[in-house]
């Protein structure tokens, strides 16, 4: 029969094993997702934009922000406008937009309050 403090080294041990492990696999994952390996898909320009009726903003102060073009798996997908809440008085919504970038791809540039 164990004494208690065998017991008790043994599970101080186990601890130590499994917090050694568990600390190994982020370092490991951490240095696999910092490589600047990656995969590219290209596709054509986004569909030309959707224009609709806004109407007056359900509250005063509030800003509409235009829809965009997405890509999902199924293809483009059109995320529809909505209207936000500045973040501070003074600033203006500046809407996301699709760039074309090198090799005849595009790139999202997302909306931001400047």
């Amino acid at each position: 029969m164990r004494s208690y403090c065998q017991k008790e080294r043994q599970r101080n041990m186990i601890r130590r094993l499994l917090l050694s492990a568990l600390m190994l696999s982020a370092v490991m994952s951490t240095a696999c997702t910092s490589s600047r390996a990656g995969v590219g898909v290209r596709f054509g320009p986004p569909p030309p934009p959707r224009y609709g009726v806004v109407g007056y903003a359900p509250v005063r102060g509030m800003v509409w922000c235009d829809g965009f073009w997405d890509r999902g798996p199924g293809g483009w997908q059109w995320v529809a406008g909505s209207w936000q809440r500045p973040p501070r008085v003074g600033v203006r919504w500046v809407p996301g937009h699709w760039a074309p970038v090198r090799g005849g791809s595009y790139r999202f540039r997302a909306g931001y309050w400047r």
